[in-house]
């Protein structure tokens, strides 16, 4: 099943594979029940099919992400940092790097600009298996996340983390939510294509089984000491990271295809 969140006269209205449940229904909702329950709900949905698609998120919900779960991330971290200790560490250690990424009315969806910061000359996106997870720590699905990074910033201080991963036009999800289990998603492709004008100048792909941490594992970190009463995004990690001297530039075309989805942001 597909989970998106569409623009229509009458507000915002959820559908599953393209018909609209009933319009009060939100993602909170759906995040608040039980993973079967939730499943038993969308099977029964009935309604009308609506167009004008959004980002899957509601606009207080939040976005977390992992930090160093591939090997190549480990690397590139290494390579960009003055610091490069910090990296090595995380990757080995028991305790994954969780960080807050964004709020979801900040998010932007598939077909929206994404951006890059004016104070950072070495900009990148990273393509991610974003979980959906419940307020009982399950998770019941997944989306696509650009998780669009300032490498300079992040670089030249760890303690700038913030600064390099948490701006407008940082975070795109989309385009909707695969209700899946996590052993259903385990082995998924990701790909990335970067087109500038006609060319198409960097791809890459890899699959999660690349990926150092198991994703329950992120998941039970994630809610070791907070509760996520509205359901939470979190973003799992990169394992494609195009090297220096690679950066985004206005006007560049990123696409991204996880599984069954693709998420399409162009530079603004």
């Amino acid at each position: 099943m597909l989970l998106t969140r569409h623009a229509s006269r009458e507000g915002i209205v959820w559908c599953v594979d393209g018909h609209a449940l009933p319009t009060e229904t939100t993602l909170i909702d759906l995040l608040q029940m039980d993973a079967k329950e939730m499943n038993s709900l969308l099977l029964e949905s009935p309604h009308e099919r609506t167009q004008d698609r959004v980002a899957p998120i509601e606009p207080h919900q939040e976005v977390w992400a992992s930090g160093v779960t591939y090997l190549r991330s480990r690397v590139e971290r290494e390579a960009e940092s003055s610091s490069s200790d910090v990296y090595s560490t995380v990757y080995t250690a028991e305790r994954p790097e969780l960080f807050f990424k964004s709020v979801g009315w900040r998010v932007v969806g598939d077909g929206d600009p994404i951006r890059i910061r004016k104070d950072s000359e070495w900009n990148v996106p990273e393509p991610e298996l974003t979980l959906v997870i419940n307020a009982k720590g399950q998770i019941i699905g997944y989306t696509i996340g650009n998780d669009v990074s300032s490498r300079s910033i992040e670089g030249e201080n760890p303690l700038y983390l913030p600064q390099a991963k948490m701006y407008d036009g940082s975070c795109a999800l989309g385009p909707g939510i695969v209700v899946a289990s996590a052993k259903d998603i385990e082995f998924l492709p990701i790909e990335m294509e970067i087109w500038r004008g006609d060319e198409c100048i960097f791809e890459d792909r890899t699959d999660l089984s690349q990926m150092k941490r198991e994703l329950n594992e992120l998941v039970s970190f994630l809610f070791r000491e907070m509760s996520f009463p509205d359901g939470v995004f979190l973003m799992t990690g990169t394992g494609i990271v195009p090297a220096a001297p690679f950066t985004l530039e206005v006007g560049d075309h990123v696409i991204i295809r996880i599984g069954e989805l693709t998420l399409a942001n162009k530079v603004g």
